[in-house]
C-alpha cells in the first residue's frame, strides 16, 4: 500500500483519478458525438445499439480475464498500461473511418483496452486505502472520471460549433488527453498488490460468497434494461435542437454526477451501500419512464440532471459494495466478474432497445428500461432483508 497522501487521498487513488480524468476527457469527446457521427454515415438506431452492445460485451470478457489474472500474478499496473494504451492508439483512427462497420471494429479494439484495465484499476483503488474508506475513494475516482466526462463533451460542443458536422477534428484532438493518461500511470502509480498466493492460483467460483452472486444477479436484471446512453442522445437530438448542443446536454448529466460523487461516497461509508443503490434504481426507473413519455428538450434537460443523481448514487456504492463483500486476495477476480456481468448484459440490452426503437416506437425501450429497474429495486430490497437477517442469526 502506498503511504503518501495528496489532498488527504492515497497517492495511487489520486493518480488513478487523474488518469481516468484524462482518459474520460478523450473518450467522452468521442462518445458524445458518436451517435450523430454514425447517423451521418448511414447507421440505423439498431446498428448504433448493436455496435455499443458488441463493444461493451467484448470488454466484459477481458474484464473477467484481467481481474482474475491480476490476482494470480499479483500485479495491476501492467494491465492498466496496456489497457489505457490501446485506447490512446485507437482514438485518432476514428478520423479516417467512413462506414459503421469500421466504427464497430475500432470500438471492438478500444473496448478490449477498457476490459484489460478496469478490474485491475478498481482492485488497485480498493487495495491502496483502508476498507472503511472505499466509498470515499471510489467517489473521488468517479468524480474525476466524470469531470473528464464534462470537459470532453464541452470540447466537442465547441468544436462542432466552430466546425459544424466535422467530426475528424474531435477525434484527433481527443488523442492528446488519452496519451497523457497513459503517461500518468507509467510515471506516478505504484503497485499495491501483495505477491501471488496459492489461493489465487487455485481459484474456484465457490471461494466467493453467495451474497456476491446474488448481487451480480441484481446487476444483471438492472443492466438488461440499461441500454447504452447513445439512445438517450439520439432521442435528445430528435427533439429538433441543433446537433452541436447534444454533447452539451450530455455534459449536464456528468456535471451533476461529479458534484455528488464524493459526498455520496462518504455517505455510503456511514449508512451502507444498499441504502443508496435502492433509491438510485428508483430514480433511474422514473427517468426512463419520463424519457418514454415526453419528447421535450426542456424536460430532457431536467431528466439528465436526475440521471446524474442516479449515476452518483449507484456507481460508487456498487463498486464499494463489491469491495465490502470480496476478500482482499480475490478483489481483482470479484471486480472482473462484476464488470463482466455489466458488459455481457449490455449486448442483449442494447439489441433489445435498438430493435424496440426501430420496430415498435421511440418510447418502448425507455418503458422497458424503467420496468427492469423497478424489478431490480425489488430484488435489492430482498437482498437487504435476506442478509440483514442472516447477520442477526450469526450474532
Amino acid at each position: 500500500m502506498s503511504k503518501k497522501k495528496i489532498f488527504g487521498l492515497d497517492r495511487n487513488v489520486f493518480y488513478i483519478g487523474l488518469t481516468s480524468f484524462l482518459t474520460d476527457t478523450s473518450s467522452k469527446m468521442v462518445y458524445s458525438v458518436m451517435p450523430l457521427f454514425l447517423l451521418s454515415i448511414g447507421a440505423s438506431k439498431t446498428s448504433i445499439s448493436l455496435i455499443e452492445g458488441i463493444a461493451e460485451s467484448t470488454a466484459s470478457l477481458f474484464k473477467a480475464f484481467s481481474g482474475y489474472w491480476s490476482d494470480r500474478v499479483g500485479k495491476n499496473k501492467p494491465f492498466m498500461i496496456f489497457g489505457y494504451g490501446i485506447t490512446a492508439l485507437v482514438t485518432p483512427v476514428y478520423a479516417a473511418v467512413t462506414t459503421p462497420l469500421q466504427v464497430l471494429l475500432l470500438r471492438f479494439f478500444e473496448r478490449i483496452g477498457k476490459g484489460l484495465r478496469t478490474a485491475p484499476r478498481d482492485s488497485l483503488i480498493s487495495g491502496s486505502a483502508p476498507k472503511n474508506q472505499a466509498g470515499k475513494n471510489f467517489g473521488f475516482h468517479k468524480a474525476m472520471d466524470n469531470s473528464g466526462a464534462i470537459l470532453g463533451p464541452l470540447g466537442a460542443f465547441i468544436l462542432l460549433s466552430v466546425f459544424p458536422l466535422n467530426y475528424k477534428y474531435i477525434f484527433l484532438l481527443a488523442t492528446i488527453p488519452a496519451v497523457l493518461g497513459v503517461l500518468a500511470i507509467v510515471v506516478f502509480i505504484k503497485e499495491a498488490k501483495a505477491r501471488p498466493t496459492a489461493v489465487r492460483k487455485k481459484f474456484h467460483l465457490n471461494l466467493l460468497p453467495k451474497k456476491f452472486y446474488f448481487f451480480l444477479l441484481i446487476i444483471f436484471v438492472f443492466t438488461l434494461g440499461n441500454s447504452a446512453d447513445a439512445l438517450l442522445l439520439v432521442k435528445t437530438a430528435e427533439t429538433g435542437i441543433d446537433p452541436s448542443y447534444v454533447p452539451f446536454v450530455y455534459m449536464i448529466f456528468n456535471t451533476v454526477s461529479v458534484l455528488l460523487a464524493v459526498p455520496v461516497g462518504k455517505i455510503s461509508d456511514k449508512i451502507g451501500r444498499e441504502r443508496l443503490i435502492i433509491p438510485g434504481f428508483l430514480i433511474y426507473a422514473i427517468v426512463y419512464f419520463l424519457f418514454g413519455r415526453f419528447n421535450s428538450i426542456n424536460i430532457f434537460i431536467f431528466l439528465f440532471i436526475l440521471y446524474g443523481l442516479y449515476s452518483a448514487l449507484t456507481d460508487t456504492a456498487q463498486k464499494a459494495l463489491v469491495s465490502d463483500i470480496v476478500s482482499n486476495d480475490l478483489k481483482g477476480t470479484g471486480y472482473g466478474l462484476y464488470h463482466a456481468v455489466l458488459g455481457i448484459t449490455l449486448l442483449p440490452a442494447s439489441l433489445i432497445a435498438g430493435i424496440m426503437y426501430d420496430k415498435i416506437n421511440a418510447n418502448a425501450p425507455f418503458y422497458f428500461g424503467s420496468a427492469m429497474a423497478l424489478l431490480a429495486t425489488l430484488l435489492m430490497i430482498i437482498f437487504v432483508f435476506k442478509y440483514r437477517n442472516e447477520k442477526q442469526v450469526e450474532e
